[in-house]
């Protein structure tokens, strides 16, 4: 791997973080604070004229759409390794991303409907994500199965004529509570006598359609996440062209994994950069505080802390950028080590720094006048989200032991010694 990041790169870091120093930070406060206005209203789920104000500014300065691969539809897309830097920025504070039309569930959306959606899926669906003209949800995870297992998901799509008929509850739909979500990705089983990894489909879904209900929104730890929300979606008798079901019967898994690759990594690399700005306000809180007759940060177990986080975040980043190198040059499927590695690594890594981070905040960091507590509920929600720790652990450890495996004469030969 080259470490040196290309001039290309260089000048859209320098670009993105005087536009972070420019618009993001000093909006920071008025983005909550619209959220905190509208919800006193009695409606929480408006677009902030915040976001959408940057958004022209974000695409005016050459930053937008930057995740996505090089492509006629993408021209100012990226390659993973020129991306990660980027991305790892805008972590760093919870709108940016979306600012430059670069945030989940969209980002995940925008590349599967690219890579498995028909020219006329991409022309209605696409086309409008590109522009930041809507926005989308993906409709996955069900409160009734154990969902880290995908094979439980019971949503039925079942063909009709020129149509499919979707019946099922989902939950944790995360962008669903946007009035401007237009359409869902939602995942279901068209055959259920298939085989374990061939039941499954998914399809595109008018957020509108007739017998699509948004029932609720779901909190983590006390938060909506309002305008953008988790939300509770029943789909009763929806009734979708065919011609909106991706890649075809079956395919669900085969799409899940090309989807959800790219996904992962983007996470890591926003936790690495929420974690970087959680160790700078650590050592500005412990740099400006006294306790007991002298300042909190000569104090040894602080800078035990402090050493540590820079170990762990820089530990992190190599990992991730690994990962992104290899999605780039051997594929997602090769790297699916490294993809599990820095899925297990990254928000774990995060969650401690943000912890000890609120802990030399003492009060202030769990409070609302700091960014860290609602940056640990974020990060402790991405150890379950895209797959649970367990899951990628499970899955990480049959890699590594299949790289072991003996030959049934190997694993029967005795061991001698020589004499």
């Amino acid at each position: 791997m080259d470490f040196n990041y290309t001039q290309k790169v260089q000048e859209l870091q320098a670009r993105l973080l005087k536009f972070m120093d420019e618009h993001i930070y000093p909006n920071e406060a008025r983005f909550f604070r619209e959220i905190a206005e509208n919800r006193a209203k009695g409606n929480a789920w408006i677009p902030t004229t915040i976001v959408e104000e940057l958004k022209p500014k974000a695409r005016a300065a050459g930053l937008w759409n930057l995740f996505l691969p090089h492509s006629p539809r993408a021209p100012e897309g990226l390659s993973n390794l020129e991306y990660a830097p980027l991305c790892e920025i805008m972590g760093r504070v919870p709108f940016a991303a979306e600012v430059f039309n670069c945030s989940a569930p969209d980002t995940g959306n925008m590349e599967t409907i690219a890579r498995y959606g028909s020219e006329a899926n991409m022309d209605q669906w696409l086309d409008p994500l590109l522009k930041g003209e809507i926005r989308s949800a993906f409709l996955m995870t069900e409160p009734e199965v154990a969902s880290s297992d995908a094979t439980n998901i019971q949503c039925r799509i079942e063909r009709d004529g020129d149509e499919y008929v979707l019946n099922g509850l989902k939950w944790w739909s995360s962008g669903a509570g946007d009035p401007r979500c237009a359409v869902y990705i939602v995942m279901g089983k068209t055959n259920p006598d298939a085989g374990r990894h061939e039941q499954q489909s998914m399809i595109l879904v008018s957020s509108n359609t007739p017998g699509v209900e948004v029932i609720r929104p779901l909190t983590v730890f006390g938060y909506d996440d309002a305008p953008h929300g988790h939300m509770v979606v029943r789909l009763t008798n929806v009734r979708v062209p065919a011609s909106c079901l991706l890649l075809g019967e079956g395919r669900g898994f085969e799409i899940a994994q090309g989807r959800l690759g790219p996904g992962r990594i983007h996470h890591c690399m926003r936790s690495i950069g929420i974690a970087e700005r959680a160790l700078e306000l650590m050592c500005q809180r412990l740099n400006s505080r006294v306790a007991f007759g002298k300042p909190i940060a000569t104090q040894s177990v602080w800078r035990e802390h402090i050493a540590e986080a820079r170990c762990m975040i820089e530990q992190a980043r190599l990992l991730t950028l690994k990962a992104a190198y290899m999605m780039d040059t051997v594929g997602n499927k090769v790297a699916k080590a490294e993809i599990a590695m820095i899925k297990i690594v990254a928000p774990r890594m995060a969650c401690q720094v943000i912890d000890w981070a609120i802990q030399a905040h003492g009060g202030g960091g769990v409070s609302g006048d700091f960014p860290l507590a609602y940056a640990y509920a974020n990060q402790r929600t991405l150890r379950l989200a895209d797959g649970p720790d367990e899951v990628h652990r499970a899955s990480l450890a049959k890699l590594e032991l299949a790289k072991h495996l003996l030959n049934s004469d190997e694993a029967t030969m005795p061991v001698t010694r020589g004499s």
